[in-house]
């Protein structure tokens, strides 16, 4: 039901596979990527629905399926996972449910599978989801823009870049997203066995403060790195320091 789109960097050792975040597409990274050493394989794709790749809205998915059948089909049998906010969520449930196929994670800002969203997060949600179902669409990317959890951003040398990003977004899951329900991860984080580098930034909205507490608190193997003056979207404010933390994280 979905047809995806990428690109693949080949180099020296496993490859990074990075995951973007609601809203965005694969070239969300290209500024963390810019301060990567240029030896180190890479791989990233537009989630279903995302970017360039398709998506049939009548079939139900999951975005760790696909994400598992993208490695099959490059036959790629061990990655290092990195993923921004819903990635980071897909990146998690990914090592938790193929444990064998991650030898490190990076979770930048994470969401969690499952998670319980606040009140004050809901309602902004159903604001943007309301402008999109209406038709809308335009509205609906400026009260995203607008969301707080974007605040750092917005103030970042990065803002633009995101602006295009959300600009770009087709924003199909505002109406209707067939992703499977699944049970909450935050229920198995003790189960995360891999070595994990969480980056935060301490201007991040509450729901993402607290999933990183979460997981620092009850993975086994967790570095944390939290930036007092970032927000959420670390990638666009912070990419030369997310890139060395990440080369750093994965040359230990």
């Amino acid at each position: 039901g979905a047809s995806l789109a990428g690109d693949r960097r080949d180099g020296h050792g496993l490859p990074l596979v990075l995951v973007h975040g609601m809203g965005e597409s694969r070239t969300g990274w290209d500024r963390v990527i810019a301060h990567l050493p240029p030896d180190m394989p890479l791989l990233r794709h537009d989630l279903r629905g995302f970017g360039e790749s398709t998506c049939d809205e009548t079939v139900e998915y999951d975005h760790t399926d696909d994400l598992l059948a993208l490695l099959d089909a490059l036959g790629i049998e061990r990655v290092s996972l990195c993923g921004l906010s819903m990635g980071g969520a897909i990146a998690a449930s990914f090592a938790l449910d193929h444990p064998g196929r991650v030898e490190r994670l990076v979770l930048v800002s994470p969401a969690l599978a499952g998670w319980e969203w606040s009140a004050e997060w809901r309602a902004l949600w159903r604001e943007v989801s309301m402008a999109a179902r209406a038709g809308e669409m335009d509205r609906a990317r400026d009260l995203w823009w607008r969301h707080p959890m974007f605040a750092a951003a917005r103030e970042s040398e990065g803002a633009a870049d995101l602006r295009r990003e959300i600009d770009r977004f087709a924003g199909r899951q505002w109406v209707r997203d067939p992703q499977r329900k699944v049970l909450p991860d935050v229920d198995r984080l003790h189960r995360l066995a891999c070595p994990t580098l969480l980056l935060t930034g301490a201007r991040d909205f509450a729901d993402f403060r607290l999933i990183g507490d979460l997981i620092e608190g009850t993975a086994p193997q967790v570095t944390r790195i939290d930036y007092a003056d970032a927000g959420h979207m670390l990638p666009f404010e912070r990419p030369r320091d997310t890139a060395g933390a990440i080369t750093r994280f994965l040359g230990d």
